[in-house]
């Protein structure tokens, strides 16, 4: 009878054991080839540049395994990067950073393959572009350029009179030609793209643009004491010292107080338009 009753608790145990290892097995199946399809992305050390093309004419590698240098070109259609492996009959394709930047994903072993073996690879002692190793980096690299294609695409699809708010706050002559203005705000997209975006549809920025049409409209004046009426003189604003004018003036029509000066301020540039 006793032996029975092991003989049962045994042919319970066994399937759970099995479902145990079974489980294992397909986690770690699963981790690892999750590994594998993760992109290698490879970045141009001076980075900044919106399209980079690197050289791929007459270049080698030497082959620490064959001991001697051997001839790499890429092809998309080859399976490998180094000429005496391929079949002759190559379809040449260009590689080009963008902004920076270049993703190549798991499907593309043959590329990751050449880059690896690149002369201007860091890791072969070059000085062009490297791989981002760490994850972390990786990530930040990859939200950077998704930030800086958003930042872009605003300057792309905003119309001018969108642009202009932005443009005169960061300082741009807006009486430049829309082509010129929307350089000039490229610029200052890659320099900052977080702080570029954040600009749009606020506020501050619309005020101040307003603010710096009045002075060019002569509705208000400025100096280093304060904001004036252009005609009659009379002070709005004082200027604390070492401060910007406009800046102060900018913060003062955004409170209750200075809601009524702002509101003439529009009106006056509306009657104008």
């Amino acid at each position: 009878m006793a032996k029975r009753v092991v003989e049962r608790e045994s042919a319970v145990e066994a399937p759970q054991e099995a479902v145990a290892r079974k489980t294992v097995k397909k986690s770690t199946s699963r981790r690892t080839l999750d590994d594998s399809k993760k992109p290698k992305i490879y970045t141009i050390l001076k980075g900044g540049k919106i399209w980079h093309k690197i050289r791929q004419e007459n270049l080698t590698y030497f082959d620490e395994d064959k001991g001697f240098p051997r001839a790499i070109k890429y092809f998309s259609n080859e399976n490998s990067p180094f000429v005496d492996e391929q079949s002759g009959a190559g379809i040449r394709e260009q590689i080009v950073f963008e902004n920076g930047l270049l993703t190549v994903p798991y499907t593309k072993p043959n590329l990751s393959k050449y880059l690896d073996c690149h002369p201007d690879n860091v890791a072969n002692g070059g000085k062009v572009f490297k791989i981002v190793i760490a994850e972390q980096n990786a990530e930040k690299e990859v939200d950077r350029e998704f930030i800086l294609f958003e930042a872009i695409g605003l300057i792309k699809n905003k119309s001018i009179d969108e642009l202009i708010p932005v443009a005169m706050t960061l300082g741009i002559n807006v009486s430049q030609t829309n082509m010129e203005i929307k350089r000039e705000l490229l610029a200052d997209a890659k320099r900052n793209p977080q702080k570029f975006i954040s600009m749009f549809d606020n506020p501050i920025v619309e005020t101040k643009s307003n603010i710096l049409t009045a002075l060019d409209f002569q509705i208000i004046k400025r100096n280093s004491e304060g904001m004036y009426w252009f005609d009659t003189n009379r002070l709005i604003c004082t200027t604390p010292i070492g401060q910007d004018t406009v800046d102060v003036f900018t913060r003062f029509c955004m409170t209750d107080k200075g809601s009524e000066v702002y509101e003439e301020i529009k009106r006056q540039l509306e009657s104008i338009a």
